[in-house]
């Protein structure tokens, strides 16, 4: 019989573990001792906090990040194979989404590993639920090119996507060019498009703001490099 792979998710910055995750989800992660991560040093500075049972010296924590090549991703799912648990551990937030994960996850399936999805933050879902422009219809864009036209192009089909199908659209950026994209948005986007901008989610000094193009343009604000998710809607 195989193991069965947990999708860890973890706090989207420092803070009381108990305030972000479920006490059952703590006593699940608490029981294991093989992990997949993208970072050893983060993930065991997590488990710690979790509360594991044994030493940390004597978890098996197995590397997936960006640079894993598909052909070693089977390696990671050895100890499922001789029937272990293991679990997939997000660096922030939760497992393959908008995180490495997806490809192990698929392959789990494909060997009949049961994959078992648990509770916790994502900043996705919390900035849609905040952000007053409707989860009825929305999509999820990852990262938009960096370059500045291919940049601007990007942003205006997506606003023009938002209003013919009447949806959200959600992206993110890598925290030190925020304000970059902050500007392109507020440059290319007309006046009337609502413009949600949701950082540091579910940490001390979150801040979760919806405006118009427009009004925005009159009260700019300095994002810094904090965590943001980005949201429009046309």
């Amino acid at each position: 019989m195989t193991g069965i792979l947990y999708l860890i998710p973890s706090p989207l910055g420092e803070g009381q573990l108990s305030d972000m995750l479920p006490p059952g989800v703590l006593e699940r992660i608490s029981g294991l001792s093989c992990f997949i991560a993208e970072h050893p040093k983060t993930a065991r500075q997590f488990l710690k906090l979790a509360g594991l049972q044994k030493p940390i010296q004597e978890m098996d924590i197995r590397v997936l990040n960006e640079h894993t090549k598909k052909a070693d991703i089977e390696l990671l799912l050895e100890p499922l194979m001789k029937g272990m648990n293991a679990g997939l551990l997000s660096e922030a937030g939760c497992p393959a989404v908008a995180d490495p994960g997806s490809d192990l996850v698929m392959l789990a399936h494909g060997k009949g590993i049961r994959v078992i999805p648990l509770i916790g933050p994502s900043s996705i879902l919390l900035a849609l639920m905040a952000s007053g422009l409707g989860g009825q219809r929305f999509s999820f864009h990852g990262y938009l090119p960096v370059e500045r036209e291919a940049q601007a192009r990007k942003i205006r089909e997506l606003e023009k996507e938002s209003g013919i199908l009447d949806e959200t659209e959600i992206f993110i950026e890598t925290p030190y060019r925020n304000m970059k994209l902050f500007e392109a948005l507020l440059a290319n986007c007309r006046e009337s498009t609502l413009l949600c901008l949701a950082t540091d989610i579910t940490l001390p000094d979150e801040s979760i703001l919806t405006k118009s193009i427009s009004d925005w343009k009159k009260s700019r604000i300095e994002i810094g490099k904090r965590p943001t998710v980005f949201l429009i809607r046309g």
